[in-house]
């Protein structure tokens, strides 16, 4: 656990860099500086047109340096300095220093600093905003809109003297979002300290303590303080959890547990030096040891997390890529908690965009993997990179051009929306891609019926018990590995073979439930409907009578031989109807077969 902050340091955070950003140059003034002209001469300085002749009323000494070639005076300079530096207007200061104060990098403020014109400003802040984006296919930007919803609540909830988008905590509610955990004490007193703060009891200055549950780059349980030391609404940020200890300074008051025995002196608190001033208590020896892991995690707060593949990052980073490689990706949402999701993305490359090399006879592919989860404020959420491989016998490679390697990586995340990036590489090869799209991680409120993703899977099975909600593709009790659709366009597609099954699986929450038998009523449709025709080819209906003790959740799992389905377009269409809370839900999937 980890506690951060500072009142100073109010740049720490910054969203991080869209880099390949161009620089526009600097404007130059159209009016040369005047130079001094000789003393004897009574010639004025001016301006003289490209086709003018000047003729010098007295004769130049031979040996005059070239005017072109002179070196500015120091006066000069500062006058073309000032004819560079156009000044901002008052609307653009607005937007610099309020506005995005907090989420602008160094970079992107320097280059709006030296833009000559409005024109400029006003597509430099289009582009601005295009680039934190997180679905840039549609229209309405969610980034900016999130972000200045924070900024009106800042102002709301965090004045104090100042607006609110100014205090550490509207700076740090603009930057990072809610937290996950606000423990508020607005009045101050009685306060029991923990152990890890000394024990013992003291009066406080009103705080308040935000607990994220992780923050990427820094860890979990990331804990941030804010102090009113002035009883005057103004919380500041503070890395000294004493600073909130009203008694800290007031003789015989306050002590703590080692204080009230006899075992420590109150002076010893301010004679150890260190980042707090607790006292000693019984587990001060082993935070001291930690002092330096938690300057080490704040210092972290100000980098981003360490990345294996940093070509993939820096794809991720410019959107730039050339000899593209092709993949597919597709991903679900499975209910956990009731404010977490699980969200399992699944990667797809075909054999023919890999390059395979030989290793100890036998053909080797090797891709590398990067993926990154950002909220609508830029905010990291996941990252992951991993090595997949695909080995195959020499003799066949040519045969299994068309089979796919599939990767897959279950994200817990919270509702809310976010921004999908992943770029991939292929190691033997010099091809790399890049896919990114923005996601709506559903919310399963407790009073509604809802579903999980449909999916439509080329496998399906149990698995044993030792792995249950372990390994990839796994979810639960089965393993379920998706058929991901091409970019397309099209449907997931699968061939029409005996051995080849079209599997469906999917879950349903908040049925409701008897109060009497405390079981649930509900009824499911299943129809494989022929696209072309609309017409069903396939139906089955199936109840919780005879599904056995099944409570608010239930887990559909299905399959078809695919050569049961003549070549083709298909729809797999679920309806859901709960008897007791007479609600419905009716999912639907697209596949082909051929």
């Amino acid at each position: 656990m980890v506690r951060v902050g500072s009142r100073y340091l109010s740049s720490l955070f910054v969203v991080a860099v869209a880099a390949g950003m161009a620089v526009p140059a600097r404007a130059q003034s159209d009016k040369p500086a005047a130079s001094n002209p000789p003393a004897a001469s009574a010639t004025p300085s001016g301006t003289q047109s490209s086709n003018a002749t000047v003729t010098s009323s007295q004769a130049q000494p031979t040996d005059e340096i070239d005017p072109l070639k002179r070196s500015p005076t120091e006066k000069q300079k500062k006058a073309q300095k000032k004819s560079l530096n156009v000044e901002l207007t008052k609307v653009y200061k607005k937007w610099l220093n309020e506005d995005v104060v907090w989420i602008i990098t160094d970079e992107e403020r320097q280059a709006f600093k030296q833009l000559s014109n409005d024109e400029e400003r006003d597509n430099f802040i289009e582009a601005f905003w295009q680039r934190r984006d997180p679905t840039p296919d549609t229209e309405e930007n969610e980034y900016k809109e999130e972000h200045y919803r924070r900024i009106a609540y800042a102002n709301e909830h965090f004045a104090a003297g100042i607006p609110g988008w100014k205090s550490d905590r509207g700076r740090m509610y603009i930057m990072y979002g809610p937290a996950d955990e606000v423990e508020s004490h607005p009045s101050g007193g009685s306060y029991e300290r923990p152990m890890e703060e000394g024990g013992g009891s003291t009066s406080t200055f009103p705080f308040e303590s935000w607990r994220y549950r992780y923050l990427e780059g820094i860890g979990q349980e990331v804990i941030i303080e804010f102090v009113d030391t002035c009883m005057c609404g103004d919380y500041h940020m503070t890395i000294d959890r004493s600073e909130k200890d009203a008694l800290k300074y007031t003789p015989n008051a306050g002590l703590t547990l080692y204080e009230q025995m006899g075992m420590s002196s109150k002076a010893n608190r301010f004679n150890g030096g260190g980042l707090e001033q607790l006292g000693n208590g019984p587990m001060s020896s082993s935070l001291q040891t930690k002092q330096f892991d938690r300057l080490e995690q704040f210092a972290k707060l100000q980098a981003p997390p360490p990345i294996k593949f940093k070509d993939l990052e820096e794809i991720v980073n410019t959107k730039l890529i050339t000899n593209l490689m092709p993949f597919d990706v597709r991903s679900d949402f499975v209910k956990v908690t009731g404010d977490t999701v699980l969200v399992p993305i699944t990667i797809q490359v075909k054999y023919r965009d890999i390059t395979f090399a030989n290793k100890d006879g036998v053909q080797r592919g090797t891709i590398n993997i990067f993926g990154r989860v950002t909220t609508l404020t830029g905010r990291i959420v996941q990252t992951f990179e991993d090595t997949a491989q695909v080995d195959v016998p020499a003799e066949l490679l040519p045969r299994t051009a068309e089979n796919s390697s599939v990767y897959w990586k279950a994200l817990p995340l919270r509702p809310g929306r976010y921004k999908v990036e992943i770029a991939v590489k292929d190691v033997n090869g010099d091809r790399k891609g890049l896919w990114s799209r923005g996601i709506v991680v559903p919310e399963y409120s407790d009073d509604k019926l809802s579903t999980s993703s449909l999916i439509v899977a080329d496998q399906m099975e149990a698995v044993p018990t030792k792995d249950v909600s372990t390994g990839s593709f796994v979810i639960g009790l089965t393993k379920v590995r998706p058929r991901v659709a091409p970019a397309d366009g099209k449907p997931a597609l699968f061939k029409r073979s005996r051995d080849q099954k079209v599997n469906f699986w999917m879950q349903v929450y908040n049925l409701g439930v008897d109060e009497k038998t405390h079981k649930a009523s509900a009824t499911f449709e299943f129809d494989i409907v022929n696209v072309a025709t609309n017409k069903p080819v396939v139906q089955k209906t199936e109840s919780t009578d005879t599904m056995g003790n099944v409570g608010e959740q239930v887990t559909l799992q299905k399959s078809i031989a695919s050569a049961n389905l003549q070549p083709g377009v298909y729809r797999i269409e679920i309806k859901v109807n709960d008897n007791i809370s007479k609600q419905t839900a009716d999912p639907s999937a697209t596949f082909a077969v051929e």
